[in-house]
């Protein structure tokens, strides 16, 4: 297969140059509006099959009101407020506001709700309003014009701010975007400048760029015809840019690295560009698999946040794979040995600098190979110890006061969390199906729920539709706590004392325990096949049963060292103000899941480059020891710049301000330095060292199987 690839760029490069042109033009014209058409709502982390969010519709249809939507404007005063002062001017004109919008359903504040409206220090009160359900569109149109309205009236202008839960999600989407930008525009600078250091070269340096853009038209593309049958996190941008940027770099890498090396080699360029694919080649297309795989156990969820992910990750991943194995060949096959043009150094220099670079290697492999146990054993308590801290891992969602204070949503919410404590902004509602003949066991519930330890109080019952009864319940603890979730468990149960009522819950506190089991529901399937897939392509690759185990156990020690490292900076306070964000004490629940999945899926992807030399020197006639130094001095500054190159995009994220963005960019930046820094080049070589002929041991059936589907001729055909 790839001696055909090689041979159709020899013979027909110029056309398939121009017919990838074409292809990425057309994809980039397709996704000019791909932004507007992503979801930033709360429902894309909802299983939409759960009793919290069948209870949400319910209400919403017979009420008109959709929970998850509304505004809030928080006005401050110059004197203090009591419940039977006249209505300031400023407050009447929130309420003007408020009340203009065609989606308000009903407007709240404290002359008809009582003093929980009004702050702990008297100087500000809330403005609410409730809103029927809202496209995304809508809530932009709605958030954007309420704003504008508060901006233009003199009496709001210097005192009101605009916050609730529908004003938050646009605004955090808008942030996603505009920090998104900030982000490339940071990455882009340095990749280049790392680039032509790793290259050695201008022209060299120049081909990942072309890849990474290549790369992200296609995505976005891809992405593109996605909003058009489902819903799509905007988050998925943030992922795919940055996923974009590093694997695209890391395949062009392996692929030029080896391509130059052959031409160092003496060899002409066709016969480099049939040696580079039936090498660099076969290995770039295991990586790609092998991270597709990873990314797609994301789609066994149902909460369209991590399907988006998942399907993003994936889109992104083929796409870089295509440029690769399909168009980077055939820029490869037009500038033959003018790959190296525009040299840091003479050419000559340069070839002493890479032979330097495997000496290097060399010796530092001996070393680690000549005392495998010791060095192992290290790296191994090195992990665990940074793992350890994810035993104690606590998980959160999205809510207002993980914004920053530069949008005014994150402002509100931490005011209405430090001076309205009487304020629930999420209660929990109760929704029971009982008809109007019912009312009597209707009340009576009502009064067991009120008897709950942790139970605030609970409103008066009342009908909404002719099946359907409703209770407002205020709870003690943070809507996403531990206490607020153990105090829901506890109303559930009283279900079972209640025969003749089918109770269900809905409400911020509800929704988070239900988003928590869903996630839990699936995840043993998502990790099966996460496990199966890597399994069968790393055995596909190699042949052997005992090197996709050990691949699979040092993956998830450096993936759960990366959790481990994440609680330590965002579980706490002490890290801040280093890094920007206000820590919910927590980590929001899908955070450590796409860590996990994309640290699972770039570490098989280095192990795979390492793995593939390592093999080449094998099959070539070198002893086992022999065979791991040669790969290793031959992959390490291949695999140790991939990495450094791929936590550039990654670590960019963590300028986000939105702290579930800067959480998956530091997380998956450290789950690439720990693998390519200590699992690659200490871990790896210690273990093949210790085990020898058996890293490569598989049972007669297997091996059979593996001879008969012709995969072990791949590895005489690279070796000959």
């Amino acid at each position: 297969m790839f001696s055909a690839i090689a041979g159709l760029h020899l013979r027909r490069r110029r056309v398939l140059l121009l017919l990838a042109l074409v292809v990425a033009a057309l994809a980039g014209a397709f996704s000019s509006d791909v932004t507007s058409r992503m979801s930033n709502s709360t429902t894309i982390y909802e299983d939409a099959s759960r009793p919290s969010v069948t209870a949400r519709h319910t209400i919403s249809e017979a009420t008109g009101s959709d929970p998850s939507q509304g505004y809030v404007i928080e006005v401050r005063t110059e004197r203090r407020l009591s419940p039977g002062d006249p209505v300031p001017d400023a407050v009447a004109q929130a309420r003007s506001v408020l009340r203009a919008r065609p989606e308000t359903v009903a407007v709240a504040d404290y002359t008809s709700r009582g003093p929980a409206l009004i702050s702990d220090d008297g100087r500000g009160t809330l403005v609410v309003a409730a809103l029927g359900p809202l496209s995304e569109k809508q809530a932009k149109d709605g958030t954007e014009a309420v704003q504008e309205a508060i901006d233009g009236e003199p009496a709001l202008r210097d005192s009101a701010l605009l916050g609730g839960p529908t004003a938050a999600r646009h605004q955090v989407g808008e942030l996603s975007f505009s920090d998104l930008a900030r982000a490339e525009l940071f990455a882009l600078p340095v990749l280049l400048l790392v680039l032509v250091l790793v290259f050695r070269g201008v022209v060299a340096a120049l081909l990942p760029l072309v890849g990474a853009v290549f790369t992200l038209l296609l995505t976005f593309g891809g992405l593109a015809v996605a909003v058009r049958g489902m819903t799509v996190a905007s988050g998925a941008m943030n992922l795919a840019t940055a996923l974009g940027l590093g694997l695209s770099i890391d395949f062009s890498l392996l692929l030029v690295t080896r391509f130059r090396e052959e031409l160092a080699r003496g060899l002409g360029p066709a016969d480099a560009l049939r040696m580079c694919l039936g090498t660099a080649g076969r290995t770039v297309l295991f990586s790609a698999l092998t991270v597709t795989a990873a990314l797609a156990a994301l789609l066994v969820f149902p909460q369209p946040y991590l399907r988006s992910m998942g399907l993003a990750g994936i889109l992104t991943t083929m796409a870089a794979a295509l440029f690769a194995l399909l168009v980077l060949p055939g820029l490869l096959a037009a500038l033959g040995t003018r790959i190296n043009a525009l040299p840091l150094r003479r050419s000559r220099g340069e070839a002493a600098a890479e032979e330097a670079s495997v000496r290097r290697w060399r010796r530092r492999t001996q070393v680690v190979v000549g005392r495998p146990a010791l060095f192992g054993l290290g790296a191994v308590v090195l992990l665990v110890a940074l793992a350890s801290p994810a035993l104690g891992v606590r998980f959160t969602g999205v809510d207002g006061t993980s914004l920053p204070d530069s949008v005014s949503s994150g402002q509100v919410a931490v005011s209405m969390k430090e001076h309205y404590p009487r304020v629930s902004a999420q209660p929990v509602v109760a929704l029971a199906q009982a008809g109007p003949s019912n009312r009597a066991r209707v009340v009576a519930y009502g009064k067991r729920l009120a008897a709950v330890d942790g139970v605030a109080s609970v409103g008066e019952p009342r009908r909404i539709d002719a099946e359907n009864w409703q209770w407002d319940i205020t709870v003690e603890g943070a809507p996403l706590g531990e206490r607020a979730q153990q105090v829901v468990e506890d109303l559930a149960a009283e279900e079972t004392v209640s025969p003749g009522l089918s109770v269900s819950f809905t409400g911020g506190a509800a929704d988070f325990r239900d988003q928590q089991r869903s996630i839990g529901d699936r995840l043993p399937l998502a990790l099966t096949l996460l496990g199966v897939t890597t399994f069968l392509l790393l055995f596909a690759f190699t042949g052997s049963v005992v090197l996709p185990l050990k691949t699979l156990l040092m993956n998830v020690l450096s993936t759960a060292a990366a959790v481990g490292i994440l609680v330590l900076l965002f579980q706490g306070h002490t890290f801040e103000g280093v890094l920007g964000f206000t820590s919910q004490g927590a980590l929001e629940s899908t955070g450590p899941l796409l860590l996990a999945v994309l640290a699972f899926g770039l570490s098989t992807d280095y192990g795979v480059f390492l793995l593939g030399r390592i093999m080449e020197a094998r099959a070539g006639g070198a002893t086992e020891r022999e065979a791991v130094v040669t790969g290793l001095s031959r992959s390490g500054r291949i695999v140790t710049s991939a990495a450094a190159l791929f936590c550039i995009p990654v670590a960019a994220l963590a300028l986000s301000r939105v702290v579930l963005i800067k959480e998956l960019g530091l997380g998956t930046a450290f789950a690439v330095f720990l693998d390519a820094v200590l699992i690659r080049t200490v871990l790896v070589p210690s273990l093949m060292a210790l085990m020898g002929s058996w890293n490569w041991w598989a049972p007669g059936p297997l091996r059979r199987l593996h001879t008969s589907l012709g995969l072990d001729r791949l590895h005489r055909a690279e070796a000959s």
